[in-house]
């Protein structure tokens, strides 16, 4: 048999519908891959911005309780720094009840243009277009939040305050005592390396910036992308520079020798008239030339100079 005689088998034409079999085969695979590309959208919220809304939110708060300390500044003094823990938890629950109940964010976040999103519900959707889309957190998601910001604090603050009463960590206590204020005490560390750890993580990732929201998955994000935050820090970084300068300068300057600067100052001085001059054993005080040394007469001001 020569070569000539070998054949390729004859190909058969596919069928009139073999196309659309292979393609109602595929579709759904290549649509799994579009979407997850289109939902992997990497976002950066900045932030500064979110630290500014917390502290914003804090100094919310801090105004709402001046107000309403004004409101009870007639009754007795002191009355209200038993409650004080109480009347914070109640200005949290306000502001929580206002903003994040009602799917709002709080006034901080308002300000920086932020919102919460619910990130477990980040799944593949079918228009992605910033990155930013997502429900907000969910009831269960809310309570908790409620419940470990308001709630967490006000019963941290009262063991606290309770035990510092009671003098739970002198060593004339109980045994019981002592055991529950070195495990506060413990409790107390734990929770500040881990809020250390989580703003290491925060720091180089950019999200969920305390312990709850890490938690409870509770993201935030821009609520709206062509938005800037509506807050302007240039006064306030001004006012920051000036403070520290002051600062600085009290710390200083009663550092340095008066005498020395003079001297050191002398050389530049305009006035160089011989009453500039005054010879120093005379009395700082009413300029009189002491009869004996260390004393002036007739005001009986010590000097401290001796006569040369």
């Amino acid at each position: 048999m020569s070569i000539t005689d070998i054949s390729p088998p004859p190909i058969s034409p596919p069928a009139e519908d073999a196309w659309r079999q292979s393609y109602q085969k595929l579709f759904p695979h290549w649509q799994s891959l579009t979407l997850s590309r289109q939902s992997a959208i990497p976002i950066s919220i900045s932030r500064v911005n979110q630290f500014d809304a917390a502290r914003l939110d804090i100094e919310m708060s801090a105004m709402l309780k001046e107000q309403l300390v004004k409101v009870f500044s007639l009754m007795k003094p002191g009355m209200l720094f038993q409650y004080e823990p109480e009347l914070d938890a109640f200005l949290e629950f306000l502001i929580w009840r206002f903003s994040i109940w009602v799917d709002k964010p709080t006034p901080g976040n308002a300000l920086m243009n932020l919102r919460y999103r619910d990130e477990r519900a980040m799944e593949a959707r079918e228009k992605v277009r910033t990155g930013l889309e997502g429900p907000g957190l969910t009831m269960a998601q809310k309570i908790w939040y409620c419940i470990a910001t308001v709630g967490g604090q006000y019963m941290w603050a009262r063991v606290q305050s309770f035990s510092a009463f009671r003098r739970w960590g002198d060593s004339e206590q109980r045994p019981l005592a002592r055991r529950a204020w070195i495990l506060i005490q413990r409790i107390e560390g734990l929770y500040k390396a881990a809020s250390f750890g989580n703003l290491l993580i925060f720091l180089y990732t950019g999200r969920f910036r305390n312990l709850v929201e890490r938690v409870l998955r509770a993201r935030l994000v821009y609520g709206t992308p062509n938005m800037n935050r509506a807050v302007s820090f240039e006064y306030m970084n001004r006012q920051l520079v000036w403070n520290e300068f002051s600062e600085m300068l009290l710390l200083l300057l009663p550092l340095l020798n008066s005498s020395s600067v003079k001297n050191l100052l002398s050389p530049f001085s305009k006035d160089k008239s011989s009453s500039s001059k005054q010879d120093d054993g005379t009395c700082p005080v009413c300029l009189a030339t002491p009869t004996i040394p260390f004393l002036a007469l007739p005001c009986h001001h010590r000097n401290q100079t001796k006569l040369g």
